[in-house]
């Protein structure tokens, strides 16, 4: 018996075939199912899927024998490797590269063929082989189809090492998300305190030295009370966004969607702002999502209005599919040049009445939507008002 030598590149070839995160992994149906087929086409009891490790053979698919490796030092496979073509042996008895191993005196491997599994930088990671019990050859059709399941392997190798490295950038940036959630938190609770003082200290003075102070000082006071409330909707805004998805983690559940209605006119409306909306009954929705992205779209129909009656009414139809609601408001409108972009994060509108904006609400609603499976639109006429449409997928 001879002992398979290294490959001549041999540190590159470990490296690479670590890189698939194949070894000690568990059987998978679309490895065997290419070891039964190679199985029927050669006709043949052994057919074996394997990569070569420094000191082992590590099956990934073995169909016909019942253990998952073997060592390195008695392989077969382990002089395939060291050719770019299939190696065939079509009777092991009389080669002098397996008189005596063990695969052949206590195994009975007798035949052998074996194709490199070439990966896509030319690393002969393992191979895919078959054996018999007698000496026998392959057919050209057998050797061609065996160079194309070889081929089918690399592939699977390649789609498990994408898969892997999709998941660990998906871990990442949910640790990321995780931090910056704390992050906007910790902001937050740190800078709405000042940020309130900011804003009593102003109309504290307003109010106390409303006659002593002069006009330009007063418009430093409005600005500087201006300023600590963008900033605190700045701040309230990006928390907001970041625990939306928090959300959407509760379970459905069937209500009125009057009980939404009216706690958001007993919470946002004033004497002369009125909601107009009906009773219908929603079936199996998230209703704290729900209620979030009616929210911001009431709060922005509140804002954005300057006549002096404000309505705003919020209708609901049944799809086949989704649920579909609509917002509508009699407002100062959206420029048709701004309807695309109005969802896209710290996106604003600019307008003649002095409105200010964080851009941060209707993005947190577009990411609530979507991910219910929903989409949502707006139509809008300027000094008219204006028509937000989502859907909630039932």
């Amino acid at each position: 018996m001879i002992i398979p030598k290294l490959h001549k590149n041999e540190a590159a070839r470990i490296a690479a075939m670590k890189s698939y995160n194949i070894l000690d992994t568990l059987p998978e149906d679309d490895y065997d199912n290419i070891t039964k087929l190679a199985a029927n086409i050669c006709n043949i009891p052994i057919v074996l899927i394997g990569v070569i490790d420094e000191d082992r053979h590590f099956l990934k698919s073995h169909y016909g024998i019942p253990f998952n490796e073997s060592p390195r030092d008695i392989s077969f496979c382990g002089h395939a490797i060291l050719s770019d073509d299939i190696m065939i042996v079509e009777d092991a008895r009389k080669d002098e590269r397996f008189i005596d191993n063990p695969l052949l005196t206590e195994h009975n491997a007798i035949f052998y063929a074996g194709v490199p599994l070439i990966d896509l930088q030319g690393h002969a990671l393992g191979t895919i082989c078959v054996f018999d019990h007698i000496p026998r050859q392959l057919t050209t059709d057998q050797i061609e189809a065996l160079k194309i399941l070889s081929k089918q392997v690399i592939n699977l190798f390649e789609l498990r090492r994408k898969n892997r490295t999709l998941i660990l950038a998906n871990e990442e940036v949910e640790r990321r998300n995780k931090l910056l959630k704390t992050f906007a938190s910790h902001v937050s609770h740190d800078l709405k305190s000042p940020l309130a003082n900011i804003n009593s200290l102003t109309e504290f003075l307003k109010a106390e030295d409303q006659d002593t102070l002069s006009s330009e000082a007063s418009l430093y006071i409005d600005s500087i009370g201006k300023s600590a409330t963008i900033l605190r909707e700045y701040i309230d805004g990006i928390l907001h966004h970041y625990k939306s998805d928090e959300l959407l983690k509760t379970a459905n559940e069937n209500f009125n969607l009057s009980e939404i209605c009216s706690e958001i006119k007993q919470l946002h409306l004033l004497d002369n702002e009125e909601l107009i909306y009906n009773d219908s009954f929603i079936v199996n929705v998230n209703k704290p999502v729900l209620s979030q992205i009616l929210i911001n779209l009431v709060d922005n129909a509140i804002k954005y209005n300057d006549k002096s009656k404000l309505v705003i009414s919020i209708g609901y139809k049944s799809l086949k599919d989704h649920h579909q609601f609509e917002v509508r408001d009699n407002g100062i409108g959206i420029p048709e040049n701004k309807l695309e972009d109005i969802f896209e994060i710290f996106s604003t509108v600019d307008n003649n009445h002095d409105i200010d904006s964080t851009g941060i609400g209707l993005t947190t609603v577009k990411n609530l939507v979507e991910k219910q499976e929903g989409i949502i639109s707006v139509e809008s006429i300027e000094g008219v008002g204006s028509t937000f449409t989502f859907t909630i997928k039932k």
